[in-house]
């Protein structure tokens, strides 16, 4: 997890960068030691009267299809840009009402080491058909736990910040 301070500064850093007009808002700036993913809203189609839920559903998906070609070539630069500065890949999505979708995202391998009992765990996901792989299935349960904690996460997040910045207060050794 990237410090704070750092985070907000490649935050601003985008901000300044993404073309005025390309979302509705100010893109979303999510960063950790490997990548800086960027996700932006899109302004909804206009209404199409009558249409079904699907309808609607397959107007917004199409409206971050169009966003993704149109802008690749702009995305890409800015993307080697904040590479070649803050030595992080960078990802893309957009949203658009209930639609989100991320066009290009990091899958960066980490070690673990897990005890018999905890292999069993990853082994009946992958036996019944939940995940392909052990790594699949490891992935599923941080994802799980994700959204199910949501708050202690946020919390502990938070007290990470905490102790980065009574660190950066302490002594400095020598």
């Amino acid at each position: 997890m990237a410090p704070k301070a750092e985070s907000e500064h490649i935050r601003r850093w985008v901000v300044q960068q993404v073309p005025r007009g390309w979302f509705a808002s100010a893109p979303e700036v999510n960063v950790d030691d490997d990548e800086i993913l960027i996700v932006g809203a899109l302004d909804e189609p206009p209404p199409q009267g009558s249409a079904t839920e699907a309808a609607k559903a397959a107007t917004r998906v199409a409206q971050i299809r169009r966003f993704r070609e149109e802008t690749r070539d702009a995305r890409m630069r800015t993307a080697q840009d904040a590479e070649h500065t803050f030595g992080r890949k960078v990802s893309w999505g957009a949203r658009c009402g209930e639609s989100y979708e991320l066009f290009t995202t990091m899958s960066v391998p980490v070690m673990t080491r897990l005890r018999m009992g905890e292999r069993a765990v990853l082994d009946i996901l992958v036996a019944a058909g939940v995940a392909r792989s052990r790594s699949d299935a490891l992935a599923w349960c941080v994802r799980l736990v994700g959204r199910h904690e949501t708050d202690w996460l946020t919390d502990l997040r938070d007290a990470l910040v905490h102790v980065h910045r009574v660190r950066g207060e302490g002594p400095t050794t020598i």
